[in-house]
């Protein structure tokens, strides 16, 4: 056995020891019935952790428009964009996307992960990689992946302008500054404040960041996120986002200036060397973008869902984490192998299905269950979740307690 075969036989033992060992529910989504699935004996599953924010994703609006363009296009896409992987679908999305933003221009990247390495990466690699990095140190994971190789990073204390403002204050003369940083943060649920950052990076000279991939289509008169609904899209540089949660589809963007946009889309390895969106996706994710921007009833059914989930989970003894003021509704268990356990009796007592959130995606002893309604979610429905919670968490009291001592 090779040494690397070694190295991941006992990483995997530790990780089932821990707790932490991930597995996959086998469930079947049903474009009709979302947010109900079908587990593999055919029993109807309720699914609370789907980032098919607001239950796009089976309408008949994207449906009609992936199948149209299959008919004209096909299926794959064929190729990079500099190959022959561009279609006007693409075009048109990205002039759509560039719109909902307030921006010059947008490009499409296959997904949200990709975008912000890519994005980032390739910004902080140019002037000859003199940049200063400052990230939020809540910021995830794709964007630690385009800010790995800065040549200097500093990283500020959640959400807090004044440490941030510290940091910008202490660096280096001349050199360029980039501060990045998210809207809703989909662990905590929190959200950043959007204006105090921006102010105090113009103050410093530096460029601004935003990650809005929990934001986009729920926040903000048009959807375009947590910097519309503050009035400050305008003093952000870069926005990201993504197609594949509030749209219901897949892939992932920028908007920016027309000459960040045209740098990025000339020199990102991770854009000029990935095959394209299929245009039945490009062309699912313009007809939910166009629809979504007027959709405003929608979003006002959705944010009551949030809050009538939280009142319930309050009202049965539950407490949701306090850090949450958006959509997304954590409640905190503290260890990995009883998160586990909680989201499994969930599953085969009551058919909820709720992810359960380990390390390293959250430090250790802060385990979750992450809680996403939909505005498909029913006002029973949000009773039996809050029933069926509190029943399970009162089961294992004993055993959270012993955790906690």
């Amino acid at each position: 056995m090779h040494a690397f075969q070694a190295h991941c036989r006992d990483q995997l033992a530790r990780m089932r020891t821990e707790g932490r060992y991930r597995t996959f529910a086998e469930l079947s989504k049903s474009r009709r019935d979302f947010p109900r699935y079908r587990g593999p004996d055919g029993r109807e599953i309720l699914v609370w952790s789907s980032n098919d924010y607001l239950g796009l994703g089976g309408s008949d609006l994207l449906a009609n428009a992936a199948i149209a363009a299959i008919e004209a296009h096909g299926v794959g896409s064929g190729g990079t964009r500099n190959i022959s992987g561009n279609t006007p679908i693409h075009a048109e999305l990205e002039r759509e996307l560039a719109t909902l933003h307030g921006k010059d221009a947008a490009l499409v990247f296959t997904s949200g992960y990709v975008a912000n390495q890519a994005a980032l990466g390739t910004i902080l690699a140019s002037l000859d990689g003199d940049w200063h990095v400052f990230s939020d140190a809540m910021n995830h994971a794709s964007m630690i992946a385009g800010m790995k190789n800065a040549r200097r990073k500093s990283i500020f204390r959640h959400n807090d302008p004044d440490h941030l403002d510290s940091l910008l204050a202490a660096a280096e003369p001349g050199t360029h500054k980039l501060v990045a940083f998210e809207s809703v943060y989909s662990m905590d649920g929190d959200i950043g404040p959007l204006a105090a950052l921006a102010a105090v990076a113009r103050k410093h000279g530096a460029l601004t960041y935003l990650d809005e991939v929990h934001a986009v289509g729920m926040y903000g008169d048009t959807g375009a996120g947590v910097a519309e609904r503050d009035g400050v899209m305008a003093e952000i540089d870069i926005i990201q986002g993504t197609l594949a949660k509030a749209f219901g589809c897949h892939g992932g963007y920028v908007a920016a200036a027309a000459e960040i946009v045209d740098f990025l889309r000339s020199a990102a390895s991770g854009f000029i060397f990935t095959t394209s969106l299929p245009p039945c996706l490009a062309a699912a994710a313009l007809a939910s973008v166009r629809h979504v921007r007027t959709a405003r009833e929608l979003r006002a059914r959705h944010a009551e869902r949030a809050a009538r989930l939280k009142s319930a989970f309050r009202a049965a003894g539950v407490a949701p984490m306090a850090s949450s003021v958006s959509h997304i509704v954590p409640v905190r268990i503290g260890d990995a192998a009883l998160c586990q356990e909680v989201s499994r009796r969930l599953l085969d007592e009551h058919g909820l299905y709720v992810t359960p959130i380990n390390y390293p995606t959250v430090p250790r002893g802060t385990e979750r269950l992450r809680f996403t309604p939909t505005p498909l979610h029913g006002d029973a429905e949000i009773a039996t979740a809050a029933a069926a919670l509190a029943e399970v968490l009162g089961q294992l009291a004993p055993r959270r307690d012993a955790d906690a001592a």
